[in-house]
């Protein structure tokens, strides 16, 4: 294990969501870019959220690792790789990193071979903290389909099919169904004995199918989650309510999507919550032309004629738009424990050990719960798995 890649610090409890005011993690204390835990090679390439993300979740996957025997981590949805690098090159762990997109795993395996360049300097410079046996993740170009049992995650790394596989499958911000096919896999596969799971991207999740995967859910009178709400859980109350506070002039992105999507809708009817990039300095751009850029974004003639008096009349409105987002915000954490509980309970209900715990510092990472699952009890361990480390 690469014994500096943690600086010491006092013992803290996991993250909740503060109560009141900003509470910055510790870590970025002294400079808010750079958390002091990692050392400079961890952080080349990370901005200060992921760097916080794949610190927390790689210290309890260890630590989960350790609990249960496992012989293989394996990190579905993987993108640059900034966890598997961490958890392989930082942590010891031997690391499958699966990642759909080439492109991403091509700059990851750039960024390996950067990070074992940067590590060598340090070792020339201190021979003292010289490790062995260090391994790069092996990183595999694979889309999960969440509805079928994917082989390739399976599949346990050479240096391990010595002896029995224990595999730990874990996914920082799996986005949408990607989250409920880790969970699958670890139900009906053997060799899983264990997860970590951070969801990500709820509007994603298809139903039925993503939502609800409980018995215990399913039977609830009126438990269907429309896409609206399920698209609001995925904001952040902590950063909208500083917004709100400063009146910052980008909330008026809220009134002229809600203008773009009424061109949208007349123009293209069959065009259904389309994606739109996002637009820069909206607050700089005149009503009319950011439905232009908008319009370019999803594919419709920017030139279209527009109804500028409409388009005005919806401006009008901005402040009547941005209380009713307000208000449909305020819902965002209801639905989202429904949704982490829902999971939990499906893992409950087939006999397997379950907790969601909070690792992330909410201000930094709103997506801050893990669900962490085992085939064997671990008693008061599973409580144990969200304290930082000293």
């Amino acid at each position: 294990m690469w014994s500096g890649c943690l600086e010491s610090e006092p013992q803290r409890t996991g993250h909740q969501r503060p109560t009141s005011g900003k509470e910055t993690p510790s870590e970025f204390l002294e400079n808010p870019s750079q958390s002091s835990r990692l050392t400079a090679p961890f952080r080349k390439h990370v901005k200060p959220k992921k760097q916080h993300e794949i610190r927390r979740l790689g210290e309890l996957v260890k630590k989960l690792s350790d609990l249960t025997g496992c012989t293989q981590v394996v990190d579905v949805g993987s993108g640059q790789g900034h966890l598997s690098r961490f958890m392989s090159l930082g942590l010891g762990l031997m690391v499958k990193s699966i990642e759909g997109d080439q492109r991403l795993v091509e700059r990851a395996q750039r960024l390996d071979q950067q990070l074992l360049q940067a590590l060598a300097k340090v070792e020339k410079r201190n021979p003292r903290v010289v490790q062995r046996g260090r391994f790069s993740p092996q990183h595999v170009v694979k889309w999960v389909d969440p509805k079928v049992l994917c082989e390739e995650l399976l599949l346990p790394l050479e240096s391990t099919r010595h002896s029995g596989t224990r595999l730990l499958l874990t996914g920082l911000h799996a986005c949408g169904d990607l989250s409920v096919a880790l969970l699958r896999h670890f139900c009906c596969c053997p060799e899983v004995v264990a997860l970590a799971s951070v969801g990500c991207c709820y509007m994603k999740l298809s139903a039925p199918g993503g939502y609800p995967l409980s018995q215990w859910v399913a039977g609830l009178p009126g438990y269907e989650l429309p896409y609206r709400l399920r698209e609001g859980a995925c904001h952040a109350l902590e950063e909208y309510a500083e917004r709100l506070q400063k009146a910052r002039p980008d909330l008026r992105t809220h009134c002229y999507r809600a203008a773009l999507e009424t061109v949208i809708r007349h123009a293209c009817p069959e065009l259904q919550r389309p994606g739109v990039q996002g637009i820069p300095r909206v607050h700089e751009l005149k009503i009319e032309e950011y439905v232009q850029q908008g319009l370019q974004r999803v594919g419709i003639d920017p030139q279209l004629p527009l109804n500028l008096a409409a388009l005005q009349a919806h401006q009008a409105q901005e402040n009547r738009v941005i209380a009713f987002f307000s208000l449909a915000l305020l819902m965002a954490p209801l639905v989202e424990t429904l949704i982490l509980l829902d999971r939990l309970l499906y893992l409950q209900e087939q006999g397997f050990h379950a907790e969601l715990l909070p690792i992330f510092s909410p201000e930094l990472s709103p997506r801050n719960m893990v669900l962490v699952a085992t085939k064997m009890p671990l008693g008061q361990a599973f409580s144990a798995l969200e304290t930082e480390d000293s």
